[in-house]
């Protein structure tokens, strides 16, 4: 029995972790953070590396939640896939009905899982240095920031259990401070990754005809 993992950036850590000396994951790949902006390109990419498994493992765990585009395409796998039953990845992390709750809470929330609060401000920079209409030696980092979270007010970090709590807090908080937002802090649970690699490990087993 064998399974295999496609999954986006944000989660690495935490699979890393929750998969480490697992003699039954035969292939595991990670994906760049921010290709959910390009909805029809991510599902082709998703499409393409999870059906190109065909044959290498017996199932596959998809390590994204809908992101815009990918409602449905497990119909459109060779390869019998398990996804995470979350919008995106802070609704993994914090689970959807509290994912709903924080939004009614604050609706101007930048939430900040343990990828984006490492990346901080560089995640920002990276995608203004793409673009074409710019010159890299002459934008503004900070106006393009104010423009970009005008009518944000709060930065929510969230953790899901695993890693230094303290380290990216305080990235996360050096984030909102910059942004000039209220910065807050609660638990988040890694429930829906294990509940789905689980699933994934059970249906590479009955695939396998082993259950």
């Amino acid at each position: 029995m064998s399974y295999g993992i496609v999954a986006c950036e944000t989660f690495r850590k935490e699979i890393d972790a929750l998969t480490e000396g697992d003699t039954d994951l035969a292939y595991k790949e990670y994906v760049e953070i921010g290709l959910h902006e390009y909805p029809e390109e991510l599902k082709k990419m998703i499409v393409e590396k999870v059906n190109s498994l065909k044959g290498r493992v017996d199932a596959v765990f998809l390590g994204y939640g809908i992101c815009q585009s990918l409602k449905g395409i497990t119909c459109e796998l060779i390869v019998p896939t398990v996804m995470l039953e979350a919008e995106d990845c802070v609704g993994t992390f914090l689970t959807m009905p509290e994912y709903d709750k924080e939004r009614k809470k604050c609706a101007g929330t930048w939430y900040a899982t343990p990828a984006f609060a490492e990346m901080g401000v560089d995640y920002f920079e990276r995608d203004l240095r793409k673009s074409k209409d710019l010159d890299p030696a002459q934008f503004d980092i900070d106006w393009y920031l104010a423009a970009l979270f005008d009518g944000y007010s709060r930065c929510l970090y969230v953790h899901p259990g695993l890693g230094d709590r303290e380290y990216y807090e305080s990235k996360a908080k050096e984030f909102s401070d910059r942004l000039k937002l209220a910065f807050e802090s609660r638990d988040g649970t890694l429930f829906m990754l294990v509940d789905a690699l689980t699933q994934t490990k059970s249906l590479a087993a009955k695939m396998n005809g082993i259950a």
